[in-house]
């Protein structure tokens, strides 16, 4: 799928964590390489703990500090851009709707990133995906050696390329809850993951973004991994072939 290359963007990140803490200093140096307008917003409530000092993109001055006002802080300085985050969880489709309205420039491309590690969040993504009329949803989950980015795109309120909420049914009908409805003890409960996982869905969104906002084309359109077997396995768009007219 083609996309211009004179369009500004917006690319809104939801989760600074284990993988969008990774993904964001990569994506403040892709946006600083592009002659066009580039705005990224990271969102996410959580405080950088000494737990998330193992795996996730943070060092220790950082302890009591809001993820993504650390991240954006950090890096928007260093690559001299606009420091945009906020620094509470998305629960409600909204906020979020609003969160990707483009608040002055017409025409431009929206990108919503969903780097969240519960599937309520997701939920929330795919249906706010399933009405708009033009957005691009990445979105990465990952356990401790396997994981998958899918980008799902819509355009002129035709899905061509389907969420991950389609590919993977399953996370629409799971009864997990958002962030501020756990418990303190369901808080400190974390299914199992590694930095390779995180750092190799990191990759995957960045390569998706190059290919969107560098390249204009896109033609994967999900991809698997694994971190022992050190594989990445995309699904790539088949290209039709053209009827040849009757002699």
């Amino acid at each position: 799928m083609k996309f211009s290359l004179e369009r500004p963007a917006t690319i809104v990140m939801l989760g600074a964590g284990g993988t969008g803490g990774y993904a964001a200093p990569h994506i403040y140096r892709l946006a600083h390489t592009l002659s066009r307008h580039v705005c990224f917003m990271i969102a996410d409530g959580d405080i950088v703990e000494e737990k998330n000092l193992v795996r996730q993109n943070f060092i220790h001055a950082d302890l009591g500090r809001n993820k993504a006002a650390v991240l954006a802080e950090r890096y928007a300085s260093a690559f001299g851009m606009e420091v945009a985050y906020s620094p509470e969880f998305i629960e409600n489709e909204e906020a979020l709707t609003e969160m990707l309205t483009p608040a002055t420039r017409l025409n431009e491309l929206v990108i919503l990133i969903g780097a969240v590690d519960n599937n309520k969040s997701r939920r929330m993504c795919h249906n706010v995906f399933a009405r708009a009329q033009d957005l691009v949803y990445i979105d990465s989950g990952n356990g401790q050696y396997t994981g998958q980015v899918v980008c799902g795109i819509r355009r002129n309120g035709r899905t061509y390329y389907k969420p991950v909420g389609t590919l993977y049914p399953d996370i629409l009908e799971d009864t997990d809850k958002f962030p501020t409805e756990l418990s303190c003890a369901e808080a400190a409960m974390s299914a199992p993951q590694s930095v390779v996982a995180n750092v190799m869905a990191a990759t995957a969104i960045l390569s998706y973004l190059y290919d969107i906002l560098v390249l204009g084309d896109i033609t994967v359109r999900n991809v698997t991994f694994s971190t022992k077997s050190i594989h990445m396995r995309p699904e790539i768009t088949k290209k039709r072939n053209s009827r040849k007219k009757p002699a």
